[in-house]
């Protein structure tokens, strides 16, 4: 029995360690305030998914706004007006009249009248400002309400992001009276006329309010989500029916109007405040994502007293929270169920499938986080979310990098592939360490650039590293992104398989994009190599599909992932036919791809060495659809040279120089090719797209280094051809575009 709780406790050290403190972490960062932001964002945003409750017809409100000023044609109200705006609302017989409006000065005419109505109307409650703050000063009460203790003040909290979260019912002032609030008079006048109703406070308590069964526990500075929050006074967390526009609201010149019904306020608690935007009484609160969202000032305390009325009356909960001991409890129980859901289904052999679990376990697992605090916020409970989030996310990220640690042994196994897809996949398939490999149907992509191996023989090994290791990087990002995955790089030429390890249905399409891409990307390329001083580079690219042999070549020592088969030959063969900044593909990968997103600017027929028979080969431009990648247009002018540049040339064989050499003379010259004119006769003519070296004839030694091109199938007249150059030397280069940029003029 021991020997099983020992074997237990050590098979699940890692989750008895990590929840504790991963919990531990949590509440740390928690109680920094750092989360608080967050916590309070997501409590706003539970209470905008949260549908808004019906109408509470007990509340009403006669609204100010910028109609009403233009309808007594001033820019304020005066005494007079509101005098006569109370007299025709306490004719409705209402149960209690608040008045959100600042009255401790006169506004003429009418104040002594005003004055008068207050002396005499008792179901009217007045405000002033308590509390005074670096936005508002302190305002005093009306004197007359304020000798009958007919005021409250309407003072109201707003959080560090200037929303209104919280209630104020009442606070001390600095020589100790208590000042209750201007929600509470309202409240307490209505419910007073209430059969069996009483306010008591709860036994035990420092002065906690109960009403009917409702107990109003007062606000703490780390309740819910807040961190050392001020809750001086007694606060409590508002539970807002609905967003702004709630309540029954109705304008001044309704009333005045008589656009409403005689009896339209009886009974009711009718608040009279401002609403016009142009009134500056506008606060934002969880339900406020736009300026034109905010809530007016006496919306929010339409919201506090129905808070209270509702408690009292229907035992409308409040918003509540947990104690902090429990939070904490609440938090390490989602770093556990995280550390434990990921250890139980750990598979370190099983990479893909573990990392598929893993997400897998977040997504659920949060899900569930979510769901379930959402609904018990619908019962006005309010759990942290955030740092549970955190504490899930957490545990999960620790036993995976604890997994991945562990299995650190088994990838070193793998350590001569040099691609991740191919590790992750012999790891999903163990199998797959097996020497040999499989028939299979990919694609395959090369490319190299031209004229590099005559330019690294003039650099310094560094720079050539250097040069080469930053074009590398780029098209292995290319690469990557389009899913290829990179078998070896040859010098400056690049082997990319699409369908080994892994086989997807649009390889070929991928394959096309990621090649045009590429030859993209040798814009950024030859910025850096304008930087540097160097001659920009361009690259052929070459793509074939077909059935060949991919897996485990070597010995049991040394093992290399790599592809055997005809099908490897012909795309060298046909990247061969390029010439810099093209795409060529076969006849075979066009025929695997959608017709209608592959762009083909020419076709042609060539018979590569090795190759029997004749086959088609197709440049591409570009591919459509959701890749909408085209190679820009380039139109080639050639111009004559007044004085024809004499030279001799020789076909190149593969990697050899030909044995025969021939004459010509430099015809035409455009930026990047030329017009070659043969003196040797037809014979001497050499075939579209063999490469060749040429040589001027000068004097100058420096212009008589080698010029490497390629033969193109541009027509041209008998005795003549066209090239385009892959390699010149820099005083040569400098030398022809010297001449070119005079003819061109």
């Amino acid at each position: 029995m021991l020997k099983t709780i020992r074997e237990r406790f050590w098979n699940w050290r890692v989750v008895l360690v990590t929840t504790p403190s991963v919990a531990l972490a949590v509440i740390l960062l928690r109680l920094t305030g750092i989360l608080q932001t967050l916590e309070l964002a997501a409590y706003d945003q539970y209470m905008r998914w949260r549908p808004p409750e019906s109408r509470d017809s007990r509340i009403v409100i006669v609204g100010i706004d910028e109609d009403d000023l233009k309808f007594i044609g001033q820019g304020y109200v005066p005494d007079g007006v509101y005098f006569e705006l109370i007299q025709r609302l306490n004719a409705m017989n209402p149960r209690v009249i608040g008045l959100d409006i600042y009255r401790d000065l006169p506004f003429e005419p009418g104040h002594s009248q005003l004055v008068r109505l207050f002396e005499t109307t008792d179901n009217l409650i007045g405000i002033e400002k308590v509390i005074g703050d670096h936005f508002f000063s302190r305002v005093g009460p009306p004197p007359a309400l304020a000798a009958k203790g007919q005021v409250g003040a309407n003072d109201l909290i707003v959080d560090q992001d200037n929303r209104v979260r919280r209630a104020l019912l009442y606070f001390p002032r600095e020589n100790g009276e208590t000042v209750h609030s201007f929600a509470v008079h309202l409240a307490l006048r209505y419910l007073n006329e209430e059969p069996d109703f009483s306010v008591e406070i709860v036994e035990g308590t420092d002065n906690w309010w109960k009403f009917g069964d409702v107990v109003f526990v007062p606000f703490e500075g780390n309740d819910g989500g807040y961190v050392r929050a001020d809750d001086g006074g007694y606060q409590v967390l508002l539970n807002y029916r609905g967003p702004s526009q709630h309540f029954e609201i109705v304008s001044m010149r309704d009333i005045f109007e008589n656009r409403v019904a005689s009896d339209w306020g009886s009974d009711r608690i009718i608040l009279i405040g401002s609403v016009g935007e142009s009134m500056k009484d506008l606060f934002s609160t969880p339900y406020t994502l736009a300026p034109d969202q905010r809530m007016t000032g006496v919306e929010i305390h339409a919201n506090i007293v129905s808070n209270i009325i509702s408690a009292a009356l229907e035992n409308r909960p409040l918003i509540r929270t947990l104690p902090e001991v429990i939070e904490w409890l609440w938090i390490l129980f989602w770093s556990g169920l995280g550390a434990t859901l990921t250890w139980r289904l750990r598979d370190p052999t099983r990479v893909g499938q573990f990392l598929f679990k893993r997400v897998v376990i977040l997504v659920m697992a949060g899900g569930i986080l979510l769901g379930f605090t959402f609904i018990v916020f619908l019962g006005s409970w309010w759990l942290p979310v955030v740092p549970s989030s955190l504490a899930l996310v957490g545990s999960v990220v620790v036993i995976t990098a604890y997994i991945a640690r562990s299995a650190s042994d088994i990838r070193k196994t793998f350590g001569r592939y040099l691609s991740d897809e191919i590790v992750a996949n012999l790891l999903e398939h163990p199998e797959g360490l097996k020497m040999g490999g499989e028939r299979r149907k990919i694609t395959i992509l090369t490319s190299d650039l031209r004229g590099f191996t005559a330019l690294s023989e003039r650099l310094p090994p560094e720079e050539v590293v250097q040069v080469l290791n930053f074009y590398l990087s780029y098209m292995a990002d290319v690469i990557t992104h389009y899913q290829g995955t990179i078998d070896e790089f040859m010098g400056d030429g690049i082997l990319v398989l699409f369908g080994a390890p892994t086989l997807r249905e649009d390889d070929p399409e991928r394959a096309v994009a990621c090649a045009v891409a590429m030859q993209l990307a040798m814009a950024q390329v030859n910025e850096q190599m304008e930087k540097w001083e160097l001659p920009a580079l361009e690259m052929g690219i070459g793509i074939n599909t077909g059935e060949v042999v991919v897996g485990n070549l070597g010995s049991e020592k040394r093992t290399k992932y790599g592809v055997v088969g005809s099908h490897v030959n012909l795309t060298y063969r046909i990247e061969s036919y390029t010439t810099g900044g093209q795409i060529i593909i076969s006849e075979e990968t066009l025929n695997c791809t959608n017709p209608n997103l592959v762009k083909i600017d020419d076709k042609k027929l060539v018979q590569p060495k090795g190759v029997k028979n004749p086959i088609a080969i197709y440049e591409v431009s570009g591919i459509a659809g959701k890749y909408n990648l085209f190679l820009p247009k380039e139109t080639e002018i050639f111009y004559s040279l007044s004085q024809p540049i004499s030279l001799q040339y020789t076909v190149l064989e593969g990697k050899h120089v030909g044995e025969n050499l021939f004459s010509g003379r430099l015809l035409e010259l455009s930026d990047r090719s030329a017009l070659i004119g043969a003196e040797d006769g037809t014979d001497s003519l050499p075939l579209v797209l063999t490469n060749i070296k040429l040589n001027l004839k000068s004097s100058d030694s420096e212009l008589r280094e080698d010029i490497y091109a390629k033969v193109l199938e541009k027509p041209a007249e008998p005795g003549k051809f066209y090239i385009r150059f892959t390699s010149k030397p820099p005083v040569i280069e400098a030398k022809l575009n010297d001449i070119y940029q005079i003819i061109k003029g």
